[in-house]
C-alpha cells in the first residue's frame, strides 16, 4: 500500500472540539500524530499565516450529484464528468467526507430521478475505484416510498460497502415538508408550470400512491436496514406523531423537522437534529417551515447539511458561530464535522486529535463569509 503524504502546518488557529489555540499539527501516513501550541522551526512546515484549520467537513445530505448528471432539465452530462465535477465542488467547500444522496423513488412523473439513480451510483464506485476522488464518497439512500417500485430498487443496494446512511421520506401533499395544500400547491406550480386542473390530478394521485405503497414500502426498507446495521434517518418531521413512528422504527437522526414541536419531540427521545447549512445562510427556510436559527437558539441543533449548495457548509458553521444563538466557533463546527460523524459510526474522522485521520481544512474568514484555503485529507493536500 502507497505510503501518504505527511504534513506539517503550523502558525494555524487550530479549531479544536472545544476551545480554539495558536498552533501547530504533524500528519503522517495519513494520521495525526502531533498537535502542539505554538510555532515550529522546521522547515518543511506550512505556514497557515494565522488562518483557521477545521477538522475536515462530513456532509450527510447533499443531492448536489443530480446538478451535474442533469445540469439542464433534458440534459445528460457524462457520468464520470459529472461525478469528478461534483468531488471538485465539494471538496473545494472544505468537505473531505460526504454521503451523496440518491434518491430512490419519484415523487411525480417525468422525473429523472429514476433514470439516472444507477448511473449516480455506478459512477460513484467507478470513480471510487480509479482513485479519481478528492473527498470521500459514501451512500446515502433517500427512499420515498410512494413509490411502487422503492423497496425492491432500496433491495438491490444491500450489500454495497459505501451504504452507511438511509432516510425514509414521504412527500404525500400537504404534510411534512409542505405542511398545507397551498404550500404545496404554490412549490410545485412554479416547479412544473402546471395548470390547477393538472396539479389537481398529481394531488389524487399522490395520495392514492401514498395510501397503496407507503406504508408497505416503510416497513420493508426499514427492515432491511435495521437487518444490516445502517443508521437511519426520519426526513421533514412535523408533528410528534412523526416522531414517535420514527423512533418505533429505530431512527437516529431528524433531517429536516419542519416545526418546532417536532424539533423538540426529536431532541426528547434522543435524536440528532440536522437541519440546512443554507436555511442559516438565507435566515429561513424556503419552504416556509421552522428557521435553523431558531432551533440554534432552542438548544435543538445538532448538524448542518448542505443539502442543494456545497459551499454553504462551511458558510454556515460561521454565521452561526456569530449570530447570537448560543453557538462559539468550536461548538458551530462540530455541527458540520464531529457530530455527523459520530452519528453514522464514523469515529475514525471529525475532530483534530492525534490518531484520527489527517482531514483539514484551512480557512480564512474574511468577515463576510470563510474562504477556503487548502484541504488536506488523510494528509494527502486535495484542494
Amino acid at each position: 500500500m502507497t505510503r501518504r503524504q505527511d504534513a506539517v502546518l503550523t502558525n494555524a488557529r487550530l479549531v479544536l472540539e472545544d476551545r480554539v489555540i495558536d498552533g501547530t499539527i504533524v500528519i503522517e501516513d495519513g494520521l495525526i500524530t502531533r498537535i502542539d501550541e505554538g510555532g515550529t522551526s522546521l522547515a518543511s512546515a506550512l505556514d497557515l499565516q494565522g488562518d483557521y484549520l477545521l477538522p475536515g467537513l462530513v456532509e450527510l445530505h447533499t443531492d448536489n450529484l443530480e446538478k451535474h448528471f442533469v445540469p439542464r432539465p433534458g440534459t445528460r452530462w457524462p457520468a464520470m464528468a459529472a461525478i469528478v465535477g461534483h468531488d471538485a465542488q465539494v471538496a473545494s467547500a472544505g468537505i473531505t467526507t460526504v454521503f451523496d444522496a440518491l434518491c430512490v423513488g419519484e415523487t411525480s412523473s417525468g422525473g429523472d430521478r429514476l433514470e439516472i439513480l444507477a448511473g449516480m451510483a455506478n459512477s460513484i464506485r467507478e470513480a471510487r475505484s480509479k482513485n479519481l476522488l478528492r473527498a470521500e464518497h459514501l451512500l446515502h439512500l433517500r427512499c420515498e416510498i410512494s413509490h411502487p417500485d422503492t423497496a425492491s430498487l432500496f433491495a438491490e443496494f444491500i450489500g454495497d460497502p459505501g451504504l452507511r446512511l438511509v432516510s425514509i421520506m414521504d412527500h404525500t401533499p400537504g404534510q411534512r415538508q409542505f405542511t398545507t395544500i397551498e404550500k404545496y400547491r404554490y412549490y410545485y406550480i412554479k416547479k412544473h408550470g402546471w395548470s390547477d386542473t393538472e396539479f389537481e390530478k398529481f394531488v389524487a394521485q399522490q395520495t392514492d400512491a401514498s395510501a397503496r405503497y407507503g406504508a408497505i414500502n416503510r416497513r420493508t426498507i426499514v427492515a432491511l436496514a435495521r437487518e444490516n446495521g445502517l443508521t437511519l434517518a426520519s426526513h421533514d418531521d412535523a408533528t410528534t406523531a412523526h416522531v414517535d413512528q420514527a423512533i418505533a422504527d429505530g431512527m437516529l437522526v431528524a433531517e429536516f423537522p419542519t416545526t418546532m414541536d417536532a424539533a423538540e419531540a426529536s431532541r426528547a427521545q434522543g435524536m440528532a437534529i440536522l437541519m440546512g447549512a443554507p436555511n442559516v445562510v438565507r435566515g429561513g427556510s424556503h419552504s416556509g417551515n421552522v428557521s435553523a436559527l431558531d432551533l440554534a437558539q432552542a438548544g435543538l441543533l445538532d448538524i448542518l447539511s448542505s443539502d442543494y449548495v456545497p459551499m454553504s457548509l462551511i458558510h454556515g458553521a460561521f454565521l452561526l458561530s456569530r449570530a447570537e444563538v448560543g453557538f462559539d466557533l468550536p461548538q458551530a463546527v462540530r455541527t458540520v464535522s464531529t457530530t455527523p460523524a459520530a452519528r453514522v459510526g464514523l469515529n475514525d474522522r471529525g475532530r483534530i486529535a492525534v490518531g484520527l485521520r489527517g482531514d483539514v481544512v484551512r480557512v480564512r474568514d474574511t468577515g463576510d463569509m470563510p474562504l477556503v484555503r487548502g484541504v488536506w485529507s488523510q494528509g494527502d493536500r486535495v484542494i
